[in-house]
């Protein structure tokens, strides 16, 4: 993997097989930490070396990258568990991102992992999760990647009337955050 690194066309090639790799269970993110510090050039190295850390800690593709790069971190959300194991009616499932003391959870909806043809186990999932008592966030690419402000915006309002008293910021100068959504 490390070797096709080098001839990717873009960083986000890498990520992506960086993080199916390690979400399928074919290697871990420290086994390829340990593989990139026995070479001495490495296209790419500081940015690999930060998205390894995130594959360590749960982060299993890019879009999930993207959530804690462009919207969790940058706007000051609290850290939420990544790959949140839960079992119901003897199924194991796993949450993306889970702001379990908020009662909070936030689903990742890729392509690859969730085709159309599966939707209805999307909102199955949803469901039973809406009814142990915690609400259900669904975002896809297009929401992280091109409206992340709004994005952590929704997720800030809905953290706080669950019982966050953080604050949401701004990620920059050209935060997209509603007027209003940011307390003086």
């Amino acid at each position: 993997m490390l070797d096709l690194a080098g001839g990717a066309a873009s960083l986000d090639e890498v990520l992506g097989w960086i993080f199916r790799a390690c979400g399928s269970r074919r290697t871990t993110a420290e086994r390829i930490a340990s593989a990139m510090a026995r070479r001495a050039r490495m296209r790419w190295r500081t940015e690999l070396a930060a998205a390894l850390g995130l594959g360590a800690d749960g982060v299993h593709s890019l879009l999930e990258f993207r959530y804690v790069s462009r919207v969790e971190r940058p706007h000051g959300l609290p850290v939420g568990t990544r790959q949140f194991r839960v079992t119901r009616a003897g199924q194991h499932q796993y949450q993306d991102v889970t702001y379990q003391a908020y009662g909070v959870v936030v689903e990742l909806d890729g392509r690859v992992a969730h085709p159309v043809e599966l939707r209805w186990r999307d909102i199955h999932r949803d469901n039973a999760t809406t009814v142990a008592g915690q609400r259900t966030l669904r975002y896809g690419w297009a929401d992280v990647s091109g409206q992340p402000c709004r994005v952590a915006a929704q997720v800030a309002g809905l953290l706080s009337r669950r019982g966050w008293d953080g604050r949401l910021r701004r990620c920059g100068r050209t935060c997209q955050i509603p007027a209003g959504q940011i307390p003086a």
